[in-house]
């Protein structure tokens, strides 16, 4: 099958984030067992959710993993001309949700699969699939944890987020953190009968913004927009009406954090502020890979492209490197595209993805 073909089967399954994805991990483990690969699928702690497996070669060899993430952001949002969940083309273009981040790469590599599985690979190559990356990296900690019962240990993974096929060798790692306050209701002509959950929530807004500039004055890394470290509050709610004492109230705050500084120590300050819960939501390290690294020169000769030294927005790449697997981030399309409507990839970035794919294994025979 085309890789364009074998997308518009991925679209088709919505697997947004936080949702079940079985079906679509099964459809894809049944595919690349017809073709010889040894797959493994792994239930996430939530039951309905999945990561996969899969290898092509000696597993007990060193040798490449090739990783993506299925879940999609959710298509709620106006713009969309047809059905986010039915892959159309227009022109050069193929619309859907997903089709850029990053069920194309996804299709580019299961396109690849049956050439791959005819060469005789001196090192393996892997397919990792993730869930979950849309909600803060959280499905792929758990495929990491079984790596070294999958494989022996990888020489390095290409994470494919779209990237225009360039290979990224650093970006920000991040940290999102829950602070809610309790209260209670009443009327609020009353306020001595009831407990304002807003005005509880202030001393830690106070602290998020007060940190938001100090990290703007802290340590810079040129390779990164902006050259430092970000904190903001990106969701506030509470309250039901102006004369309704609000029992309630919570901010999201997120870390942005460049390599070598951890985003949890960042938002440390936000823990235990009086009468404030804080709840982590999600975390991932920043992602670093010299530029000299066997791993950087092998993407880049296989890619053709020099190395971009680094971008701000974040991927799974930097957990690979923390479960000590060297990562570089390299995958077609274009992450402005991302989380939008009509959302599209080309047919010919696919193409170059599928090639980028057959170029390792064919570097590995």
């Amino acid at each position: 099958m085309r890789a364009a073909e074998i997308l518009a089967e991925l679209v088709a399954f919505p697997s947004v984030v936080g949702h079940p994805n079985g079906a679509l991990m099964q459809h894809i483990a049944d595919y690349l067992s017809a073709h010889g690969a040894r797959v493994s699928l792994l239930p996430g702690p939530e039951g309905n959710r999945f990561n996969l497996f899969a290898t092509l070669g000696d597993a007990a060899r060193p040798g490449y993993v090739l990783s993506g993430h299925v879940d999609v952001v959710p298509a709620a949002e106006p713009g969309w001309l047809g059905d986010p969940f039915c892959l159309r083309r227009e022109g050069a273009r193929l619309i859907g949700r997903g089709a850029c981040d990053m069920k194309g790469f996804v299709a580019a590599v299961l396109a690849a699969v049956p050439e791959l599985s005819r060469m005789d690979l001196a090192a393996p190559v892997h397919i990792a699939l993730s869930y979950d990356e849309e909600a803060g990296c959280r499905g792929v900690p758990h495929l990491l944890a079984r790596l070294s019962d999958l494989c022996a240990p990888p020489l390095g993974a290409i994470i494919g987020e779209p990237s225009g096929m360039v290979p990224v060798l650093a970006h920000k790692g991040k940290a999102a953190l829950r602070l809610s306050a309790q209260g209670r209701a009443g009327h609020s002509s009353r306020p001595d009968l009831g407990q304002n959950a807003i005005h509880a929530l202030v001393p830690a807004l106070v602290a998020a913004a007060d940190l938001a500039e100090a990290v703007a004055r802290g340590p810079e890394d040129a390779r990164f927009e902006p050259p430092h470290s970000t904190v903001q509050i990106g969701v506030l709610s509470g309250g039901q009406a102006v004369n309704i004492i609000p029992d309630r109230a919570e901010a999201l705050v997120e870390a942005r954090a460049i390599a070598g500084v951890s985003p949890q120590e960042i938002l440390a300050p936000l823990l235990g502020i009086p009468g404030v819960t804080a709840d982590w939501l999600s975390s991932y390290p920043a992602l670093a890979l010299a530029a000299d690294h066997p791993l950087a020169r092998r993407v880049a000769d296989l890619s053709g492209a020099a190395p971009l030294q680094a971008v701000s927005y974040g991927t799974e790449a930097g957990l690979f490197q923390q479960a000590g697997v060297p990562a570089v981030v390299c995958g077609p399309g274009d992450i402005a595209r991302a989380h939008r409507p009509e959302e599209y990839i080309t047919e010919a970035e696919l193409a170059a993805a599928q090639a980028l794919v057959l170029a390792l294994g064919r570097s590995l025979t």
